[in-house]
């Protein structure tokens, strides 16, 4: 079939397998993204919601790469604005890691960005009708291993086509609250990739797709009557793979996997798999082209980038997804929940108001722990330093010392995961 221009300007934005990608493991449309390389190193040193040593202030200056000296819940008042050529490095967070929570986080116009490791919950306080994480414009951003929950409209959304290359991978995005409950609209022509993420107790838009998006690995559980990934449902041509993804009914399903297409979202789909009688049994059926609603199928994948290696859509996946999915280099009681939810094959869940209620406790607690020594502050420890040949008292941290296209914090930050 012939491709729209847009797609073909595309095609010069997409990753090659000749480029350094953002970390070992980087995959899909964000692949690319710099991140803060080569730029100055921030300590993120207190939980405060803003001045010196905050993570308000590390994000308020680009070109940085920001490391944590502290673990715990950050409770902000106020929305949290990332700009371009940043890297929030969430896995040099001691103790149980790093919560954002009280509102949602924008990263529109932040090109360049690499978020790990890290947990973004809105939260009822937070500001109405505004996503947990929302982007509207930008380029080249990658988020792996983020856990974002409790939007007040959406969780994780993308929209508007000046929104280019864009990665979500390993990561959790759960329970919206109501009276909106949505995990995300994806809306744009400059490419997203999903990719082994868990979506978990939204009503609807799990995600809801308008444009080019490649959805592989993923599992859906326990989405609501609103649906579970939505075609398109408007006019606009939409491009996409969906490949060898999960979806497994829980207590507020009440609706097929995949709502409201049309002739104008074309999609080529392959090994996408259901689980629906909820009887806590994994023991998955192939869905049929028929179960897709009115699409445009299309026989060959869209070359798009995509993942190395594309897990079967049952044990090994579902087994992936409960031991890698979100922040899960230290998981906090909120994820804990819901990879039991998850667990249970269809016996727990439920799609919420307000994140103080039962079985939750708004963000709870989360354990400060106590950051490696580090005499110069230039984000590597000292024992890291020494081990690799660096020097302790000096600050090297945009060095190249690897001769692997990485500075010498990145090849720290990378060695944590």
């Amino acid at each position: 079939m012939k491709f729209p221009t847009t797609l073909i300007a595309l095609a010069a934005l997409i990753p090659t397998a000749l480029s350094l990608v953002a970390f070992p493991g980087a995959e899909g449309f964000g692949a690319l993204s710099t991140g803060g390389r080569g730029g100055p190193v921030y300590v993120v040193t207190n939980l405060n919601d803003s001045g010196t040593g905050s993570l308000r202030d590390a994000i308020s200056v680009s070109n940085r790469t920001i490391v944590f000296a502290v673990g715990g819940v950050i409770n902000i008042n106020s929305r949290l604005v990332f700009l371009s050529r940043q890297t929030i490095a969430g896995q040099t967070a001691p103790g149980g890691g790093i919560t954002v929570y009280g509102d949602g986080v924008s990263f529109s116009n932040a090109d360049h960005v690499i978020v790990r490791y890290i947990r973004f919950r809105m939260g009822s306080g937070g500001t109405s009708g505004k996503d947990a994480v929302g982007i509207a414009e930008g380029h080249d951003m990658i988020f792996d291993h983020v856990s974002v929950s409790w939007g007040r409209d959406e969780n994780f959304s993308i929209s508007g086509n000046e929104a280019i290359n864009i990665t979500i991978q390993n990561s959790m995005i759960a329970m919206g609250l109501q009276t909106h409950s949505c995990g995300g609209l994806i809306q744009t022509d400059g490419g997203v990739s999903i990719i082994r993420t868990l979506y978990v107790d939204n009503h609807t838009r799990n995600p809801k797709v308008k444009g080019v998006n490649e959805f592989i690995n993923n599992v859906v559980y326990n989405w609501g009557g609103g649906g579970g990934y939505i075609l398109g449902d408007s006019d606009g041509a939409s491009y996409a793979n969906i490949i060898n993804n999960l979806f497994i009914s829980g207590p507020s399903t009440t609706i097929a996997p995949f709502t409201r297409g049309n002739l104008n979202f074309h999609v080529y789909a392959a090994n996408n798999y259901q689980d629906l009688n909820a009887d806590g049994v994994l023991n998955p059926t192939l869905i049929p082209e028929s179960e897709y609603t009115t699409v445009d199928f299309v026989t060959s994948r869209y070359n798009y980038p995509t993942v190395a290696t594309v897990l079967t859509p049952t044990t090994d996946l579902f087994n992936a997804i409960v031991a890698g999915a979100g922040a899960s280099k230290v998981r906090d009681s909120v994820d804990e929940r819901y990879i039991t939810e998850l667990k249970s094959l269809g016996t727990l869940g439920q799609i919420l108001t307000n994140e103080n209620t039962s079985p939750f406790s708004g963000a709870g607690t989360v354990a400060a722990g106590t950051a490696p020594v580090d005499t110069d502050g230039d984000g590597m420890p000292d024992a890291w330093e020494s081990a690799n040949g660096l020097n302790p008292a000096v600050n090297d941290a945009a060095g190249y010392k690897f001769g692997n296209g990485y500075t010498n914090i990145e090849n720290y930050i990378n060695s944590l995961v």
